[in-house]
């Protein structure tokens, strides 16, 4: 019979009980000191999303594929003062997300010492495969409260790409008012600022 103390169990892979006592939530102020002080460590795979140190999903072939070709598509119809940014940090009230891809206002040396807020951020980026849901709920409310005016899923279960704009912002349940999808053939707008800068064809995207 094994143990929780067996050594050749990594904790990780325990299976987790529902806490019955208030857990302590982390700030993003917290959050950040924890990793410049190597408590957190980049191996460690976690991102703070309200509050809470959250597992990152293992990315399969199809999924970094992806986000290079959507990565390198924004790129080619980005203005001068726009840079995409591939799975880092955005710094939010309660969150510190690493989205697969983010349009962020300004150069890239303008990030030196600090990670993107929400108002540097145009358009962001999640890559759905097995976190679809994931990313229809937990991410959307997250963006939508920081008032992010874009927000792209690109669905590789459904092979689409759902647009939510026009978010709440801060609320008691955010959410974005508009959802529109693309289907392959489909091409999508890329704002900026509300203003279009090119548009991209779906397949394009997809792996």
């Amino acid at each position: 019979m094994t143990t929780a103390f067996d050594s050749h169990i990594p904790l990780c892979d325990l299976p987790a009980a529902i806490p019955s006592v208030p857990i302590f939530r982390l700030s993003v102020e917290r959050y950040e000191a924890m990793g410049r002080q190597g408590i957190l460590r980049p191996e460690d795979r976690v991102e703070l999303l309200e509050g809470w140190l959250v597992p990152k999903m293992t990315k399969n072939p199809p999924h970094v594929l992806a986000t290079k070709l959507v990565s390198k598509a924004l790129d080619r119809l980005l203005p001068p003062d726009w840079h995409s940014r591939a799975q880092d940090p955005v710094r939010l009230v309660a969150s510190v997300p690493e989205p697969d891809v983010v349009i962020a206002r300004g150069a890239e040396r303008d990030y030196r010492d600090r990670h993107p807020s929400a108002n540097e951020v145009s358009i962001v980026v999640e890559v759905a495969d097995s976190s679809l849901s994931e990313d229809r709920t937990l991410k959307k409310r997250i963006y939508a409260s920081a008032g992010i005016p874009v927000y792209w899923i690109l669905n590789l279960l459904d092979n689409r790409l759902e647009v939510h704009t026009d978010p709440t912002g801060p609320a008691e349940a955010p959410e974005y008012r508009k959802r529109q999808d693309f289907g392959q053939e489909d091409e999508v707008p890329v704002m900026l600022d509300a203003r279009e800068v090119g548009r991209l064809t779906v397949r394009d995207l997809l792996p």
